[in-house]
This record gives C-alpha cells, sequence and structure tokens, in this order.
C-alpha cells in the first residue's frame, strides 16, 4: 500500500506556480500539465477506490469480529445456565481466540483507515489544481500571446531604429555630396575669364549705323529719279 502513496507523492508537492514560471513556453506547459494531471486522476481515483474498498472490508471483519465475540459469550452463558460448564468453557475459548484476531484486524483497519485518507486528500489536492489550472489556462494563453506579440513589437522597433540610423547617416553623405558640388561650381565660376561686352554692344551701333546709310541713299535715288 505503501508503494501506492510513494508513485504520488508528487502530485502532494506538486506547485503549479513553480512549474509555470520555470516554463520556457506556458501556454504549451499549461495544457501538457494538465493532460498530466488529467491521466494521473485517473491513476488516483482507482487506487482510491481500491483503498477505500479495503478500509471498508478491514471495517466490516472487525465488526464481525466482534459479532461473533458477543455471541461465543452469550452461548457461554446459556451453557452455564444450562449446567454445562465444559460447554461454557469451550465457548469462552474461542471468544478469547477471536479477541486476538480482533486486534490484528483493528491495526489492519487503522492502516488502511490511514492509506484511505491519504489517497483522499491526493485525490481532492489533485482534482483542486486542475480545476485551478482549467480556471487560468485561458488567462495564461492570453497573457502569453500578449507578450509574444510585445517581444514582436520590440524587434521591430529595433530594426525601424536601424533604418532610422541609416537614412540619417545617408541625409549626411547627402548633403556631404551637395556642399562638394556648391564648391565645384563655386571655383568653376572663378576660373572662368572675365567676359568683355564692348564688342557686342559696338556690334549693336553698327548694325544701326549702317542700316541708316542704306535709308538714306535709297532715298537720294529717288529725288534723283523725280527731277528727270
Amino acid at each position: 500500500m505503501m508503494s501506492i502513496i510513494g508513485r504520488f507523492k508528487d502530485i502532494m508537492s506538486a506547485n503549479i506556480n513553480a512549474l509555470l514560471d520555470k516554463a520556457e513556453n506556458p501556454e504549451k506547459m499549461v495544457d501538457q500539465y494538465l493532460r498530466n494531471m488529467n491521466s494521473d486522476l485517473a491513476k488516483v481515483k482507482a487506487e482510491t477506490a481500491a483503498v477505500m474498498a479495503e478500509e471498508q472490508r478491514a471495517k466490516r471483519e472487525c465488526h464481525e469480529c466482534q459479532a461473533d465475540m458477543e455471541k461465543m459469550e452469550s452461548y457461554a452463558m446459556k451453557a452455564l445456565q444450562a449446567g454445562n460448564e465444559g460447554d461454557a468453557r469451550k465457548f469462552l475459548e474461542r471468544k478469547t481466540s477471536l479477541e486476538s484476531k480482533l486486534s490484528e484486524l483493528q491495526m489492519a483497519n487503522q492502516i488502511a483507515a490511514t492509506n484511505a485518507a491519504q489517497m483522499r486528500k491526493m485525490h481532492d489536492k489533485l482534482v483542486s489544481d486542475i480545476g485551478e489550472l482549467e480556471a487560468r489556462k485561458n488567462m495564461i494563453k492570453a497573457k502569453w500571446a500578449v507578450a509574444k506579440t510585445q517581444e514582436r513589437m520590440n524587434k521591430l522597433g529595433a530594426s525601424v531604429s536601424s533604418t532610422s540610423q541609416s537614412m540619417s547617416a545617408f541625409g549626411r553623405m547627402e548633403d556631404k555630396v551637395n556642399k562638394a558640388l556648391d564648391q565645384a561650381n563655386a571655383m568653376a565660376e572663378l576660373n572662368s575669364a572675365p567676359q568683355d561686352d564692348i564688342a557686342d554692344l559696338t556690334a549693336k551701333y553698327d548694325t544701326a549705323g549702317s542700316s541708316q546709310v542704306d535709308d538714306e541713299l535709297a532715298a537720294l535715288k529717288a529725288k534723283m529719279m523725280l527731277d528727270k
């Protein structure tokens, strides 16, 4: 019987919170732990029923032995009343024998009662743990989902931060290129020869003068033709 209790001693010391704290994935752990506990519960129920049946059998044997002792004493009294002392002695001898048997049965009954109490205690604790974990299962899974989502968001945030740093570095490089281009353009402007505008200006007036002479020449020819 002690071997039965030994197989389930871990049930009595099980701490759900401690097991979940150590789990890498509480969502999977809670399902696995529930499956294990329900499997254990089926075994504990069967063992508890067997131990309780043993307790009832031991108790019944004690009552039967006590009843037999009372019967032997009653027969001894009847034998004495009938004047048969020898028969009374035999009945009392049997009663004495039954007293020794009763002592053994009572000891067995006490052990059976203790075992049954321990098994019932384990059974009740296991039922309570299963009920507690079932009630907390959805909450645990919901919190785990939120934690995993937050973890993914943290990783994405780190990626965005890295991208922002890259964009900032790109902007600095672009500013550097623009500055170099402006400097190159300024140097090219300084290195170019000064522009002389006088040639264009004289050409303007040269063209205007030539056109005036042509006009005067045409007018003169027209006048000569009229004079003829």
